[in-house]
């Protein structure tokens, strides 16, 4: 009877031993699975595959209707849109557009000009809002004509009776609100030019004065910015400004947002950080004479994605749902 149950006894831990044994190599072998898993990337849990998280995925972005904004706008709309964002534009006013964002009503803008045309909402909003980063690095801004029109500087519009007749005395301009509006208001006192007026309009409306004057080869005085589909299509110059009034070499188009943007939609942060950091000057005169001959903004951003698809990955590559 008991060498009966020893023997039992022995066979017992026999089995046990090997299904030790089992055990032990089984987690040998998972631990080589793991190692292979972590050397080839942490494919479960890198960054590239995870993705930086959407956050607040419904966004308001303001937009004044320039043309550099109307063309910016909608191709930054639909990268977010890509990486799972509902993206509504907004058209407003340039004083609504950095209020809203300071107010945190809206996410972030594609249009701001700094440090000089729009450096008195910058000193009024700085301390609630971020730059993301440069759409454009050097946008120059000063008054423009025709360059059949003899003259190359703003001081020789003072006293010039013969121009300041020939135009009523006006500069032809864009909406009031505009910080060009401002500056060049700031020309006409910093220059002594006492009989001239700055004449608001909209941008389209000075557009549309400006090729029917150019179409009579008659004068006309607005105040112009680069990139603008404009120069490409009608010979115009700039006038010099040796007060630099206008900011001298241009200012920076940049993308502004609140300073809870980041936190609160990560991944749009992210995305137009990247986006910023390759768009440029050719890149948006591109798109603004594409709309500029009859395609609809939208229409042109997305015929932009279509032949840049190696953009639209790198700007959105790891991010998203």
């Amino acid at each position: 009877m008991f060498k009966k149950l020893r023997f039992l006894g022995l066979a017992a831990v026999l089995v046990l031993v090997i299904a030790l044994a089992a055990c032990g190599g089984g987690s040998d072998e998972g631990s080589e699975s793991d190692s292979g898993s972590d050397d080839s990337g942490n494919s479960d849990g890198g960054d590239s595959s995870s993705g930086v998280e959407l956050g607040e995925s419904e966004l308001t972005v303001p937009y004044v209707a320039w043309a550099g904004a109307m063309a910016r706008t909608p191709l930054v709309k639909q990268v977010l849109e890509e990486v799972g964002y509902t993206v509504e534009p907004k058209q407003v006013d340039a004083g609504a557009m950095w209020t809203s964002v300071a107010n945190d009503d809206s996410s972030f803008m594609t249009a701001s000009w700094l440090p000089a045309t729009h450096q008195s909402y910058w000193e009024k909003y700085q301390d609630d809002v971020e730059a993301v980063g440069a759409f454009v690095d050097k946008a120059p801004l000063a008054m423009t004509v025709p360059s059949y029109m003899d003259v190359n500087s703003i001081e020789d519009l003072k006293g010039n009776k013969e121009l300041g007749e020939a135009v009523d005395w006006e500069i032809t301009g864009i909406d009031p609100g505009a910080g060009v509006m401002q500056n060049t208001e700031t020309a006409i006192e910093e220059y002594g030019l006492d009989k001239w007026e700055l004449k608001p309009s909209s941008e389209g409306a000075m557009l549309s004065e400006l090729q029917k004057k150019i179409d009579n080869e008659e004068p006309i005085i607005i105040p112009g910015w680069k990139p603008h589909w404009m120069f490409a299509e009608m010979d115009l110059k700039m006038l010099e400004d040796p007060k630099e009034v206008y900011g001298g070499e241009g200012d920076r188009i940049e993308a502004i947002a609140h300073t809870s943007f980041k936190e609160d939609s990560p991944a749009a942060y992210e995305v137009l950080k990247r986006l910023t950091e390759d768009y440029d000057t050719e890149m948006e005169n591109k798109l603004l004479v594409e709309i500029n001959n009859g395609t609809e903004a939208a229409d042109a951003a997305s015929q932009f994605l279509e032949d840049n698809p190696d953009l639209l990955e790198k700007w959105t590559e790891g991010i998203g749902e």
